[in-house]
């Protein structure tokens, strides 16, 4: 026999929850401002309760759900790990290359992170001009570039060098600041922590 319902929620017109039901579970949680995790329940703020056994994949992915809720959200990018495994876990394992950008406001918070560029295996085109005109239309007031190389080497080539340079010179003429170009392999390579922007 199912147990009785439980009334939540002040102002939240009562919504009745089920002790373990996932879809009122979930509107729970969007009510109180959680993020709403695929095959999780929030128990409170930070913790989290599987409502099944899961496999690596669905923890990994629930990982980066809830990663991108939290930057969406406009959390400032505080630290240079959290936005490396943020860009990790969004671009491992791709089998093409992808060049994006995490455009930021005045603050660091994040307005978007865009995938503007789709290469091959070992390489992307990245046109200068779409990434000013974009970061332009979100008003950003800088830019954290990221692309992945597929192979897993995450040593810039000098076409990345080139390019790096090239956007900084670029959205500079537009008071944009390149904050850092993350490449995103087996591991991250940050030029800002090499000395490289």
């Amino acid at each position: 026999m199912p147990r009785p319902a439980k009334t939540i929620g002040q102002n939240l017109n009562q919504i009745d929850v089920l002790p373990n039901n996932p879809i009122k579970a979930g509107k729970q949680q969007l009510a109180q401002g959680l993020p709403a995790i695929p095959n999780f329940i929030a128990e409170k703020r930070g913790k989290y309760r599987a409502i099944k056994p899961l496999t690596e994949s669905q923890i990994v992915k629930a990982a980066v759900t809830l990663m991108s809720k939290k930057i969406d959200r406009g959390d400032a990018l505080s630290s240079p790990d959290i936005t490396s495994a943020y860009l990790h876990w969004n671009f491992r394992g791709l089998e093409y290359e992808v060049f994006a950008c995490l455009f930021l406001d005045n603050q660091n918070r994040v307005l978007k992170l865009e995938q503007l560029f789709r290469g091959t295996i070992d390489a992307a085109a990245v046109y200068p001009r779409e990434v000013a005109k974009r970061a332009l239309q979100l008003n950003a007031a800088s830019v954290i570039l990221a692309h992945n190389h597929p192979s897993g080497i995450a040593e810039p080539s000098p076409a990345d060098k080139h390019i790096t340079d090239k956007l900084k010179q670029g959205l500079g003429l537009f008071d944009i600041r390149v904050l850092d170009h993350i490449i995103v392999g087996d591991y991250c390579f940050s030029f800002a922590e090499h000395g490289l922007i």
